[in-house]
């Protein structure tokens, strides 16, 4: 699968995902041939690229699932995009709490993981994109800690409106990588995040609950002083804002920056040093798949192997089949685990793992011997 800018496009090239109109509408299914005209409606779309199979590469596995989340993602941006540059032009946002509801009803009534599956970014959608996957994240995050429906719309709200700011920076900054900016424009960056703050302030609309989030947001994740005071207590609702955020920024799939694996990005947030809630990190790690069986990994020692089941304890350590010797290795055994870690997951250019199905459903269905190092079987 390659990424292909919109002006490099040719006739033929096959998309390797679907295109959708603001309605929610598929444009151009999986594995369509472009034509002059499908490359003339790509650009007028306003997309920087998409992503294009190779000439023997075929169609990557997708569930119902995840085209439904796709779709989601393509038809909710439209929504969101009017919402936030509502805000920054000081006008009441009519669609703020209605799409946030939405959101609820969408993911925040889960009983089963999602895939998390990440889509492109640009400078001038960047923060439209991970207002929205901040938001999705908040609403699964919060029905895992069975937050009642009042503290859950507030924490979606303000993971819809928390980076307001960066729709303030100038496009010639935005367009900048994090290592690229001098000391004086991390200054700059930071009045932009303050002006966003105080923007959201200033609206007498907004409930209390909501500017209470943001604004405590704004000092922690920017570290930006607001008028609001450090709270003796942790405050739940920050706290999962803050993960939700984090989690996004880290494994966004950024034009021009390679995003980091959920694998980096979860042992960032488990990292004491990093001051994050670890019963919401854990209620992340309830609501999305991340070493779900199926996906294939690279080993401490080099050793490639495929996941065939989660760790019943710790998520990090599942049952992996190797790709060496054929064997089953409890990464959860805590002789194995000395010397055998994850690390890291491989994956497709958008973030989707690649699966023999049939392979998989080889290694189900027997027993699974928790205490043995290399042996057992499904």
């Amino acid at each position: 699968m390659l990424f292909v800018k919109a002006d490099e496009l040719k006739t033929g090239m096959r998309l390797a995902k679907p295109i959708y109109n603001k309605n929610g509408v598929m444009l151009y299914e999986r594995n369509s041939k472009l034509t002059n005209q499908g490359i003339i409606s790509i650009q007028n779309f306003g997309l920087i690229g998409v992503y294009i199979l190779e000439p023997a590469e075929p169609v990557p596995p997708m569930t119902e699932d995840d085209i439904e989340f796709e779709r989601f993602q393509a038809m909710a941006i439209f929504t969101i995009k009017e919402v936030l540059d509502e805000v920054k032009d000081q006008k009441e946002p009519k669609g703020l709490y209605p799409f946030a509801n939405q959101i609820i009803k969408k993911f925040g009534t889960l009983y089963h993981k999602i895939n998390f599956v990440q889509n492109l970014r640009s400078a001038e959608d960047y923060a439209y994109k991970h207002a929205l996957n901040t938001s999705i994240l908040c609403a699964l995050i919060t029905k895992k800690l069975d937050f009642d429906f009042k503290k859950q719309l507030d924490v979606v709200v303000a993971g819809v409106l928390h980076d307001v700011g960066s729709l303030l920076i100038p496009m010639n900054m935005r367009k900048k990588s994090v290592s690229e900016y001098t000391d004086e424009e991390i200054t700059k960056l930071n009045t932009y995040h303050l002006a966003g703050y105080q923007l959201l302030n200033r609206s007498y609309d907004l409930d209390p609950g909501v500017k209470r989030i943001v604004t405590l947001a704004t000092r922690d994740i920017y570290g930006i002083e607001t008028d609001q005071t450090k709270p003796d207590k942790r405050i739940e609702e920050l706290e999962v804002l803050k993960v939700a955020s984090a989690f996004d920024n880290k494994t966004a799939m950024k034009y021009g920056e390679e995003p980091l694996s959920e694998i980096t990005a979860l042992r960032y947030l488990q990292n004491p040093e990093n001051d994050f809630d670890q019963e919401v990190v854990q209620a992340l790690v309830g609501s999305i798949n991340i070493l779900n069986p199926g996906v294939c990994i690279e080993l401490s020692n080099g050793d490639k192997g495929l996941v065939i089941a989660e760790g019943p304890t710790d998520i990090l350590q599942p049952f992996v089949l190797s790709f060496r010797d054929n064997q089953v290795i409890n990464l959860g055994d805590k002789h194995v685990a000395e010397e055998l870690q994850v690390k890291d997951i491989m994956k497709t250019m958008d973030n989707r793992h690649v699966v023999d199905h049939d392979l998989l459903a080889s290694y189900k269905g027997g027993t699974v011997h928790m205490g043995d190092k290399t042996k057992g079987h499904f």
